[in-house]
């Protein structure tokens, strides 16, 4: 096996930003979701709710983001210094103290998507710990769903595009890694997986939610419900429909495209 793909998505529910390697930190890949659009309460806001945000791309720079969206300018924001706002905001049943970006973005992203949101980032400052469970305990993690890292393999998505009228991309299922040279869905029974020289443990399945119906270039919902649809005919289990597995890394370093992939 191999990894034929990373991805990170700097800002919660944005563009993927496709990357050739990437650093592993205790939080996940380095820019990877440490910024997070939130409404005036400071619940998270994602794509769920409003699918054009997966037209906005988000591009990290040594001062900050690079913001991209259509028929909107583009936009420098600076990361936050110490001296900045902060607020506490929600992610899922988690509270998170988070530094604010400029009015500036959040003029722009509310202009966006039509409707006032704010635009926050985790800093050193920042806490927020995984589900606990039996393999992992203490472990950090970004502004993602739950876990580090989301893991499938290309035949997984091969297996789903047999079924489909109209094939789709690995894009709606929003991983960081993916696999090739296995089986369909081999990711179910990884008990851990080393990637180059990084180890892994396979913590939990994905279940996979509203959010795959989206259509990431055209920011629009599947008027049919697909892949949803379709994967609740054979991947509907007891923990949901899953499509995926989320993992913790036991390592630090840099993984490249191209590395050896070994499981458990």
């Amino acid at each position: 096996m191999i990894l034929s793909a990373i991805a990170i998505y700097p800002i919660k529910s944005t563009a993927a930003l496709d990357l050739q390697e990437a650093d592993i930190e205790p939080r996940g890949f380095r820019n990877d979701r440490r910024w997070m659009v939130v409404d005036a309460e400071g619940r998270s806001v994602t794509g769920r709710q409003i699918a054009r945000m997966v037209l906005i791309h988000a591009t990290p720079g040594e001062e900050g983001l690079q913001l991209q969206a259509p028929s909107m300018p583009d936009l420098c924001v600076r990361t936050p210094g110490s001296d900045a706002k902060r607020l506490s905001v929600t992610v899922w049943d988690d509270v998170v103290d988070a530094a604010c970006a400029a009015p500036e973005a959040d003029a722009w992203l509310s202009e966006f998507l039509g409707t006032a949101l704010r635009l926050v980032t985790m800093d050193p400052r920042s806490e927020r710990i995984v589900e606990p469970g039996p393999r992992s305990q203490s472990d950090e993690v970004s502004f993602a769903d739950g876990y580090p890292f989301l893991a499938i393999s290309q035949a997984s998505l091969e297996g789903l595009n047999a079924r489909l009228q109209a094939p789709i991309a690995m894009r709606r299922f929003r991983p960081n890694l993916v696999v090739a040279g296995c089986a369909a869905h081999a990711e179910d029974d990884w008990q851990s997986i080393r990637i180059g020289d990084i180890p892994f443990d396979v913590v939990k399945t994905c279940r996979r939610c509203v959010f795959t119906t989206v259509d990431p270039e055209r920011g629009e919902r599947d008027p049919n419900g697909e892949p949803l649809r379709t994967l609740k005919t054979y991947r509907r289990s007891p923990e949901g429909i899953t499509f995926g597995m989320n993992l913790i890394a036991r390592g630090s370093g840099r993984i490249r495209v191209g590395d050896r992939v070994e499981s458990d």
